[in-house]
């Protein structure tokens, strides 16, 4: 790939790596330090490793992203971005196929249901379920009823279907308005609703970051592992985390970080780590990258 622009030169003090703030962070921290080849590094796609923007089709990775993730990933066992997007779609907004010294990364899409990795560069995706194609017919109608249409957006996700209010006149009023109807829609068709960042997310049961974070884990038989998100979709992957470090004897040290804590307080609570955002989340990953 070339020299990576964003590396220090030999001559230049190392950037300093963060210090977490939680007993838990800090053993974990220390984990991945000595036994990298053994340690997964698990990413947030929107919000962490990209920046939130109102059209989720502009989203695009962190500049120096890719860098980072070229410097860290030959030394980890392996780094998973695992988002609520469709696989494909995260892979082309975050600039990640063809580029030499990700081999191994993978991107886990739709909360797992997909799967792309980068030495196939293919995606492994699971049949659609059917209450989808119903609730995409639906959904219009539900947002004009109650409405709802002006301002909102619908974002298409395949296996999924999400409803924006971050244009509404009063963001935070049409998701709270809308949270009701949109369950009772999903439910009705055997799907459920994933809140987000002034997000609605309907999409199919059975996967959420957790779980998909808990059985890629296992899949490695990795030693240690460092979640990054932003989300209130990142609750299940945190608490997956908190769970893979009681198993066993030892336990698999686990570090959570937060990208931002302003909009979800409920992840900076639970955090190890706090981070200022998809800048900071890079800056991080560089600095881990020199320390292993």
């Amino acid at each position: 790939m070339g020299s990576n622009p964003h590396a220090p030169a030999p001559s230049e003090t190392p950037p300093e790596l963060p210090t977490p703030t939680t007993p838990a962070g800090r053993e974990a921290l220390d984990a991945i330090l000595a036994r990298p080849d053994r340690a997964v590094v698990a990413l947030d796609f929107d919000g962490t490793l990209a920046d939130i923007v109102p059209d989720p089709e502009q989203a695009r990775a962190h500049p120096g992203a890719v860098d980072a993730l070229v410097a860290l990933a030959p030394k980890v066992a392996s780094i998973a971005v695992i988002t609520g997007r469709p696989a494909g779609v995260a892979v082309r907004h975050g600039g990640f196929a063809g580029v030499r010294g990700l081999d191994h990364l993978v991107v886990l899409g739709h909360y797992g249901a997909e799967r792309w990795d980068a030495v196939t560069g293919t995606v492994r995706t699971p049949a659609p379920h059917p209450g989808t194609a119903a609730v995409r017919a639906e959904l219009p109608g539900v947002l004009d009823r109650f409405g709802s249409w002006h301002g909102t957006w619908i974002e298409e996700k395949g296996q999924a279907l999400a409803v924006h209010t971050r244009r509404a006149a009063d963001p935070q009023a049409a998701f709270e308005a809308l949270r009701e109807p949109l369950g009772e829609l999903a439910a009705r068709h055997g799907l459920i609703v994933e809140p987000g960042r002034l997000v609605l997310e309907l999409r199919p049961p059975g996967m959420d970051k957790g779980v998909a974070l808990a059985r890629y884990v296992r899949e490695t038989d990795a030693e240690s592992v460092l979640y990054a998100g932003d989300d209130l979709g990142d609750l299940a992957a945190y608490a997956a985390v908190e769970k893979l470090r009681t198993e066993g004897p030892d336990g698999i040290p686990g570090l959570l970080v937060c990208s931002g804590s302003a909009e979800v307080p409920e992840l900076a609570e639970r955090a190890d780590l706090l981070l200022d955002g998809p800048g900071a989340v890079v800056a991080f990953l560089a600095a881990l990258a020199e320390r292993v």
